[in-house]
């Protein structure tokens, strides 16, 4: 039986406030321990609104863990990456790895914890397509906290019948690479974040290399060491991991260029399309077929 116990990490500067940001809220880890899976109860869930930026603290709990939400985008945050989650998906984040959340939007936020001998055996984040089946069963189970009567007496029966389907179709569900590493360099980090926090600001390389105190040739050779990538091609990876979700949900194509930081249209289109083969609109079509 894994320990209910619950381990909050104490986050850096970066984590605690972000530079340029101010969430309206930080919050604590949302409890977790009142939550913990154990053998007679392997699925726990819970849930809870949440307004956009509010900012959860790292923390980290020894069972692995499902986020997603019924309604806002949430970015979830680990030392090696970042994440965006609309509601189309889910993200498997594996036991005992810290993790932060930030709300790109107002959001009810979803958590199913599982006992530690359930689930994949997946050793780093997944972001996975959400099906029918799995959304039903995440929301088919009891959200009520240790320590009061769950709102179905039948709860604890109910998750053990639903365990062994719900991680079946979780093996099943399409897996989604639109993840967005981040390096170990604090410098750069500070960097990175700033831009996924703010994917619409236009500041050049060389603007962003002096805020944290570098020369932009600096940062060029931090990308390539750190990331083995360029900062053009590491900044297109975030937009797209930023545009995707907003086009998803039917935002319209100006908007979302203007909101990932392009001036014109035309520009984020042509980029979009050389990223992911098909233009906006039409990966906006082959959504709603």
């Amino acid at each position: 039986m894994p320990s209910t116990t619950f381990a909050p990490v104490t986050p850096t500067r970066r984590d605690a406030q972000p530079e340029g940001a101010a969430p309206t809220q930080v919050v604590g880890p949302l409890t977790p321990h009142l939550y913990a899976p154990d053998a007679l109860r392997p699925l726990r869930a819970k849930e809870h609104f949440l307004k956009a930026d509010s900012f959860v603290e790292l923390h980290t709990h020894p069972w692995p863990q499902l986020t997603f939400s019924t309604r806002g985008v949430i970015r979830l945050s680990t030392e090696d990456g970042s994440y965006i989650v609309p509601p189309s998906r889910a993200l498997w984040v594996p036991a005992d790895m810290a993790h932060s959340i930030t709300l790109i939007e107002d959001a009810e936020l979803r958590t199913v914890y599982l006992h530690s001998w359930l689930g994949p055996g997946w050793e780093k984040c997944e972001v996975l397509e959400i099906s029918p089946l799995l959304r039903a069963l995440m929301l088919a189970l009891d959200t009520t906290p240790d320590g009061l009567p769950p709102a179905d007496p039948h709860a604890a029966q109910r998750e053990r019948w639903i365990a062994p389907l719900l991680v079946d179709e979780l093996e099943r569900a399409t897996q989604i690479r639109i993840d967005v590493p981040l390096p170990a360099d604090k410098r750069l980090r500070q960097l990175c974040e700033t831009l996924l926090r703010n994917p619409a600001g236009r500041a050049t390389l060389a603007e962003r290399a002096e805020a944290i105190g570098a020369s932009e040739r600096t940062v060029a050779r931090l990308f390539r060491d750190q990331l083995g990538t360029s900062w053009q091609q590491w900044r297109q990876q975030a937009v797209l991991a930023h545009a995707l979700p907003l086009l998803a949900r039917g935002m319209a194509v100006s908007q979302v260029a203007s909101a990932s930081g392009y001036a014109t249209d035309s520009a984020f289109c042509a980029m979009f399309k050389a990223a992911t083969g098909q233009s906006p609109t039409a990966f906006q079509h082959k959504r709603k077929g």
